[in-house]
């Protein structure tokens, strides 16, 4: 009986040793599963669907300095419900890092804050992009901060590599200023890199040098990734989009209705030259902003709106609204209702 007590006894520790792992497994929030076999890009483009932009939060120097925070357990069901497929996230991680390498990320701002939202967002059936936003000191200075740049996807990679393919990243914001087009080539290769060592099969988007617009497209060169969306910001015409916009200098005047004159030809032409050019390189594309500021009139950001809804459906872009609940807002978050008109021009819900 001890022979046998003593041979049963390594088999006892392994189921025990494996019963306590699947029980981490379990309860780890950062461990969804993964992503164990390669996607299909143009699928994981279907799955983005119709987004909004979580804008003015925590991209902010620090969350609420502009006014909102991000309640994800509030906002992310009313989201869905409103029929949204996924929620961008932009944040401002340069903020949350050490001052020298290895530039390590705060790690309470990492739990209380990234993990919840990324957690809350799949709980509630939203697939989740989150990016490197608004790293001012990249633009300015990138060979400076190109380390810390590349170690906080280093750190997001790792600690976010069980989550599952409803979990995308996006390298950087706009990339603009410094960070030439040539150089964001180099950059985007270099931190691609740098997330594949965790993810393999992670779909990653990455967007236009020149502030994220059409007009650097043809400078974008790609790595030979099977696994990238081309990520654009559409604000045409500007002196509609932002009339009235404090942080324009000099601000634009109000009162600019859309369509005028060639505005419908220009915008159909924009939509044909993103698409040549997605078609080209077979890749698809998501228009990861788009939105008219609230100091326009009404009825013509609901026509726009509605046109980039429309054109992107029939080129088959997915595409996030900028944003919920400031400038932009198609949600009164004081009055807890969305704006009904600009709803239905976002989602062609009624």
């Amino acid at each position: 009986m001890l022979k046998l007590t003593l041979r049963l006894l390594p088999f006892a520790l392994l189921l025990s040793c494996s019963s306590d792992q699947s029980s981490q497994d379990e309860t780890d929030p950062l461990n969804r599963g993964g992503i164990l076999n390669p996607v299909s890009v143009t699928e994981q483009n279907a799955l983005l669907g119709t987004g909004m932009n979580m804008g003015n939060m925590l991209e902010a120097p620090s969350e609420g300095e502009w006014g909102l925070t991000l309640q994800e357990d509030v906002y992310f069901p009313v989201i869905k419900a409103a029929g949204f497929s996924h929620v961008r996230v932009p944040v401002r991680f340069s903020a949350y890092t050490g001052n020298s390498a290895p530039y390590t990320l705060n790690e309470t701002f990492l739990k209380n804050r990234i993990d919840n939202i990324l957690n809350s967002a799949l709980n509630n059936g939203l697939s989740v992009i989150i990016n490197i936003h608004h790293f001012d000191e990249l633009y300015k200075t990138p060979a400076e901060h190109k380390a810390k740049f590349l170690s906080i996807w280093k750190q997001l990679g790792a600690r976010y590599k069980n989550m599952p393919k409803e979990v995308f990243f996006e390298i950087l914001n706009e990339p603009h200023e410094n960070l030439t087009a040539e150089l964001w080539n180099t950059y985007l290769a270099e931190a691609l890199t740098v997330i594949r060592a965790e993810n393999p099969n992670r779909t990653v988007l990455v967007g236009t040098a020149e502030w994220g617009g059409i007009g650097a497209l043809t400078k974008l060169v790609l790595p030979n990734d099977p696994n990238l969306i081309v990520t654009i910001h559409y604000y045409n015409p500007f002196e509609f989009t932002h009339q009235g916009a404090e942080w324009v200098s000099p601000v634009l005047p109000t009162g600019r209705l859309w369509p005028s004159g060639s505005d419908q030809t220009n915008f159909e032409t924009d939509f044909k030259t993103i698409s040549n050019w997605a078609v080209a390189k077979s890749r698809p594309v998501h228009i990861g902003e788009f939105g008219a500021y609230s100091k326009g009139d009404l009825l013509s950001r609901a026509n726009w709106t509605a046109k980039v809804r429309t054109e992107s459906k029939k080129y088959a872009f997915s595409l996030a609204y900028w944003e919920f609940g400031s400038g932009f807002g198609a949600y009164d978050i004081s009055k807890k209702t969305w704006n009904s008109t600009l709803l239905k021009a976002i989602t062609g819900n009624n």
